[in-house]
């Protein structure tokens, strides 16, 4: 065995366990396409939605999706993220829903407690406004149980009642792989086909199948704020505050969200190769690594869940 061939053997060793994830993310993708009237695939343009998206059309075909695509905007995305969803979604063919907080915050079902105030916990609203407008009975997302302990109670199929929640200690149990998908009127459910997935994972894949990702999640050079243990992006929404200083940093970011809340790492990666590497380090998860809205009780994860968030 040749110095040149050996690490590609290595390599395609290791990416194995991603063909068996595939299968059962696929596996999950047509369930929904048989099981349920109304779904429709969460669709961010986030890499995590990307992934499942590029299963998607390996599930039924590019431009052949039987879903349309959902976003639920804040209006405070990063703009590389909201043009690159577009981007892709005309380039499948698939049919793009958007429903704003903003339309919520002027039919007065979202109020803010101040102006600056983070959008994000308040997508739930919007959310379950779309869902009862187009009467979704299904919703595809993109969460995995690695990112927070919440995420790690919930099953793969998870249950919601007629008014959105998710009950912890109403879950289905999913015994070899058997999902019971029945549903009472006004209920629905979330699912997540990439549940077993970790961000390793998640980056081998996007390595491995060529996925484009937004230019964020690659090194850049960006403003940004040392603050409480985070890089706080310098933005109209995220100003300095007095005293801080503001340094130019080269930076990546690990999860995309709410400029409000999402921070980027420091990172020279400027590819996925780059990332893989740097993620089989990483100490710390993704979301504990750059999340802002993580960090206290009142936006906990498990809350915003049982309010009806993703």
């Amino acid at each position: 065995m040749n110095a040149r061939t050996e690490p590609q053997l290595l390599r395609q060793v290791s990416n194995r366990h991603l063909d068996s994830l595939e299968e059962e993310a696929i596996f999950i993708l047509r369930e929904v396409a048989g099981a349920f009237e109304r779904p429709a695939l969460l669709f961010s343009g986030g890499k995590d939605s990307l992934v499942i998206l590029k299963c998607a059309e390996k599930a039924f075909g590019k431009g052949r999706i039987p879903y349309p695509l959902l976003m639920i905007d804040t209006g405070h995305n990063f703009p590389e993220v909201t043009d690159f969803r577009d981007f892709r979604a005309q380039e499948l063919g698939a049919e793009l829903i958007v429903r704003s907080v903003e339309d919520s915050m002027r039919r007065g079902t979202v109020r803010l407690a101040h102006p600056g105030e983070s959008r994000n916990a308040h997508q739930s609203v919007t959310l379950l406004e779309a869902i009862e407008e187009f009467r979704f009975d299904a919703l595809i997302g993109g969460a995995r149980r690695d990112e927070e302990k919440a995420r790690a109670k919930e099953r793969i199929f998870s249950h919601r009642d007629s008014f959105g929640q998710w009950q912890p200690k109403a879950q289905r149990p999913e015994l070899w792989t058997l999902f019971n998908t029945r549903l009472q009127p006004g209920e629905h459910f979330r699912v997540f086909p990439i549940s077993n997935w970790t961000e390793l994972d998640v980056w081998q894949y996007i390595e491995r199948e060529n996925i484009q990702l937004p230019s964020i999640y690659y090194a850049h050079e960006r403003e940004v704020i040392e603050r409480k243990g985070l890089l706080v992006p310098v933005t109209e929404l995220t100003p300095p505050k007095a005293g801080e200083e503001v340094v130019t940093r080269t930076v990546r970011f690990r999860t995309v969200g709410d400029i409000t809340c999402t921070c980027p790492v420091a990172s020279p990666a400027a590819n996925a190769s780059d990332v893989v590497a740097e993620t089989l380090l990483a100490e710390v998860s993704e979301r504990g690594a750059t999340r802002m809205d993580d960090k206290t009780s009142d936006a906990s994860m498990e809350k915003r869940k049982k309010d009806g968030y993703f």
